[in-house]
């Protein structure tokens, strides 16, 4: 093996067009642009969307629906769940940390009790939101439900 032999492997080095290189290399003048317009102009980028000029579909479709910015969404659990992990891990008060340790809620999300499924435990809940059906399910088994956040008026201080 001598170094003027050496040659890279195959395909490993793409044959790309030199052009640009005057007009003795076939690929001069326009430089395989065409003529005007502006994919012949350097720095030209398309747009995300572009079809050629054509009106774009995302301007045809008309607009539908409504989204409210100021939606709040929470994590919903239901007190058919709440039953499931009282049993399974023992476990008599319910918080939303206790929630995201067992893979039911997200972290720093809000968390609503729903009244779907049988509660027969006496919990201690505390959430951000409750229905009124997982109220009454908790009251009757003889828990205590805590509302998270929420806000308590105190008197003014004359």
């Amino acid at each position: 093996m001598n170094l003027h032999s050496l040659k890279p492997a195959e395909n490993a080095t793409k044959l790309s067009k030199r052009v640009g290189r005057g007009q003795g290399s076939g690929k001069g003048g326009t430089s395989t642009r065409g003529h005007k317009g502006a994919q012949s102009r350097s720095g030209y980028s398309r747009k995300i969307g572009f079809e050629g000029g054509q009106m774009p579909i995302y301007r045809i479709m008309p607009k539908r629906g409504f989204k409210n910015i100021n939606r709040v969404e929470y994590n919903a659990i239901n007190i058919g769940t709440l039953q499931t992990l009282a049993e399974t891990k023992n476990i008599t008060e319910i918080t939303p940390e206790v929630l995201h340790a067992n893979g039911l809620a997200k972290k720093n999300c809000l968390v609503k009790v729903l009244g779907k499924g049988e509660l027969k435990a006496a919990l201690k809940v505390s959430a951000h939101a409750f229905s009124e059906t997982a109220k009454n399910a908790i009251n009757n088994a003889g828990g205590q439900i805590t509302v998270i956040g929420e806000k308590v008026e105190t008197p003014a201080a004359e």
